[in-house]
């Protein structure tokens, strides 16, 4: 089977569950990915990626998003996709050169559009699907925050003709062709045996916006080694070590970590049950993650604090208690690898098959195919990449490559 598989590439998260299931999915099919931003970065050194635009969000202050900030700095790359011309366009047209049976979907805009654009039947496979297909405990306010941004979710993405939702908790479907899967784990940290070892992990998924001074001083007063990452620095500095986002040093680190303190990303507390690590969760300002916060706190792994309330001794009190977390955490998390791979090739037989959906003509108003120049397949692609840069970096001094 031909499957596109489109990963958001703002944050890491989305990247962390492709590699979980890519590895089964490119031994099976014929996969073109598409993805852009951290995606690109973290799939790219294994697997051919075409690189694609990302919308990003902007902050008026750490950990506060900013509305007005983010569609002034993405208009150019909305306006690509709602008319379908420049990046959008070239997308569509990958798509339809390669022929693709099914898209899959991880919160990627551009992917999701293009297959509906060319009624190529879409499967959506990511986290936040859970505010938008799943019943939750949800207070009034928050209930219609999260109507609010299911209506902006639809609104980009479109409505896919099945959906796969990976969650760390329990979330029941809102209808049928919906499936909620246990955590995807990537296969390196499968791979590590956790241990009991003495240092705090910290992680920040923007660091320059959310480690500040007075995280810095918490970390620095909390009176263990402290493993930070997502900072804006690197080095270490008393009983602070910062370093650099790298996927085996930052597993490693989990694996033997003490507690783990950070922002509440599924994927991050996904990994935290399989490792068995207390949560001190420090939720940015997003729906998604509080939700996921106030979830920590309802399973028993660990607490949830606003950044500002962060201080050296609610980082005691919290080490004080990691036992009885681990408790809770001691029954394990469901293998979402292996219900993930089943649910997506269930998904897309039902749509590629006899009796599923069939693929109709373009949609009204779909970009005509390009005649020419020819589009480059993947991997040759990126090795031409990989040969400008290689170029590029020859031709400088090697003051001028200090200096980038």
């Amino acid at each position: 089977m031909k499957i596109v598989y489109g990963v958001h590439g703002y944050g890491r998260g989305h990247s962390m569950r492709a590699r979980a299931v890519l590895p089964a999915l490119t031994s099976r099919h014929d996969v073109l990915l598409l993805a852009g931003g951290d995606a690109y970065e973290a799939l790219s050194p294994d697997y051919p990626v075409t690189r694609i635009p990302i919308l990003r969000f902007q902050y008026r202050r750490p950990g506060r998003i900013s509305v007005r900030r983010t569609l002034r700095d993405n208009a150019g790359t909305l306006a690509d996709l709602m008319l379908r011309r420049g990046a959008m366009r070239d997308v569509i047209e990958r798509i339809r050169t390669f022929k693709a049976d099914v898209v899959i979907s991880d919160s990627e805009v551009f992917t999701n559009r293009a297959a509906a654009c060319l009624r190529v039947p879409r499967i959506s496979f990511d986290h936040f699907g859970v505010l938008v297909y799943c019943h939750l405990p949800l207070d009034a306010v928050d209930r219609l925050r999260a109507a609010g941004q299911a209506a902006v979710y639809r609104l980009l993405m479109g409505t896919p003709q099945r959906v796969v939702v990976s969650s760390f908790f329990d979330a029941a479907p809102k209808r049928p062709g919906v499936r909620v899967i246990g955590p995807v784990i990537r296969p390196e940290a499968r791979a590590l045996k956790p241990a009991a070892g003495d240092h705090l992990l910290a992680y920040f998924s923007i660091g320059e916006k959310e480690f500040d001074a007075r995280v810095e001083q918490a970390l620095r007063q909390a009176g263990v080694p402290v493993r930070i990452y997502g900072a804006p620095r690197t080095g270490s500095d008393g009983n602070l070590t910062f370093k650099p986002i790298a996927n085996r040093p930052f597993l490693e680190d989990f694996a033997s970590c003490r507690a783990i303190l950070g922002t509440t990303g599924n994927q991050l507390l996904s990994e935290a049950l399989h490792f068995g690590k207390p949560v001190l969760g420090l939720p940015i300002d997003c729906l998604e993650q509080r939700i996921n916060a106030a979830a920590v706190e309802r399973l028993g792994i660990g607490w949830s604090r606003r950044r500002e309330d962060l201080s050296s001794d609610l980082i005691q009190s919290f080490l004080e208690r990691a036992p009885r977390f681990r408790e809770s955490l001691k029954c394990g998390a469901r293998d979402g690898e292996r219900e993930a791979i089943e649910a997506i090739e269930a998904f897309a037989v039902e749509l590629t098959g006899s009796k599923g959906i069939s693929r109709g003509s373009p949609a009204p108003g779909c970009p005509a195919p390009v005649n020419a120049p020819e589009i480059l397949h993947t991997r040759e692609l990126q090795e031409k990449q990989r040969d400008i840069r290689f170029r590029t970096e020859a031709a400088m001094t090697p003051h001028t490559q200090e200096a980038l």
